[in-house]
């Protein structure tokens, strides 16, 4: 178990230490990456989209249409950017779109 701390910290303090001790900053990235699609392109793209997957530095998106795929296809590095900017790091490095 864990020590106890005295001293006074904020909540978010406390969340950012849980997360970096049990090592969960992986899952969350991948569960942040999914809302920042879905927020980022909008109703119109999103329900286009069956599955977002974040492995490693590759995100993978599995698009219903293909000409949605076509056309994201030419905008891959801005949506890079723009995801990364979203999530506020650079998580994604590579976009696979299927």
């Amino acid at each position: 178990m864990a020590k106890r701390n005295n001293d006074n910290i904020s909540i978010s303090d406390a969340l950012k230490e849980f997360v970096e001790t049990n090592r969960l900053e992986k899952g969350l990235d991948k569960v942040n990456v999914a809302d920042a699609w879905a927020k980022l392109m909008g109703n119109g793209v999103h329900n286009y989209t069956s599955s977002v997957t974040l492995e490693r530095e590759t995100l993978y998106i599995q698009l219903t249409s293909s000409v949605l795929r076509e056309e994201l296809s030419y905008g891959k590095q801005k949506i890079i950017d723009m995801l990364n900017e979203e999530l506020g790091k650079d998580i994604i490095k590579k976009l696979v779109l299927r």
